[in-house]
């Protein structure tokens, strides 16, 4: 079996840092400094990361508007011999960000794909949350309309941990749709920052959460960890 330094071509996915800079793995600077380019979901925010770190890379945008009509062209480069990273904002590719699609293209040609362990939100979350983690059901994010009602309802009804994202401006918005489709008293944990200044934990029924979020500052991204159904 070739090892990694004799990989011609390969794409390498990289998590980022959530919050805290030193989240970030000396094995990620390596494979970031080593690559002949960065696929970012917003080169702005990729650039500040590589200027902290000394790193100087070119880099090229790969977000999930342009992840269909571009992942093909990036195929075919990496076919050449190069050796990419992709990198999102913060986090792991793929959880709840771009990642599949050319992850797939490649495994169908051939080249290797390498993932990194490194930062990603909901784990610790879950782990922290004092809810069961011997299993549990990742949805991420919520649809934002459509269907959204139908699939609270559904998750109400599984018998593991389910843990879901949210951003800031809908938070109490969720905390009131999941009381109406998990009940009042369901157990729950909303982790606001994860490992940032402001990292807070909410925990308790969600009726509670809901009265503690109504006093707190919900700026920030969220991982909501909510119990299974005790009926199950």
């Amino acid at each position: 079996m070739a090892s990694q330094k004799e990989i011609a071509s390969c794409l390498y996915l990289v998590p980022t840092p959530i919050g805290n800079l030193s989240d970030m793995t000396p094995r990620a600077l390596g494979v970031l400094s080593s690559v002949d380019l960065i696929l970012a979901e917003d080169t702005r925010v990729s650039n500040k990361l590589l200027m902290h770190f000394n790193i100087e890379k070119s880099l090229k945008s790969f977000h999930s508007q342009n992840e269909h009509r571009s992942y093909e062209m990036i195929v075919d480069k990496l076919k050449t011999g190069l050796k990419m990273a992709l990198v999102t904002d913060a986090g792991t590719p793929g959880i709840s960000d771009p990642a599949y699609l050319l992850v797939r293209a490649c495994r169908t040609e051939g080249i290797p794909v390498i993932a990194l362990p490194g930062a990603t939100a909901f784990v610790p979350a879950l782990v922290a949350s004092g809810l069961p983690c011997d299993k549990f059901y990742f949805n991420g994010f919520l649809p934002q309309k459509k269907g959204r009602s139908g699939q609270i309802k559904w998750l109400a009804t599984l018998p593991c941990t389910t843990i879901l994202y949210e951003s800031p401006h809908r938070i109490l918005k969720c905390v009131d749709e999941l009381i109406q489709g998990f009940g009042p008293g369901r157990q729950a944990c909303f982790a606001k920052e994860i490992s940032k200044i402001h990292e807070h934990y909410f925990t308790g029924t969600l009726e509670e959460i809901k009265h503690q979020l109504l006093e707190a500052k919900i700026l920030g991204e969220w991982v909501i960890v909510v119990g299974g159904c005790p009926d199950q």
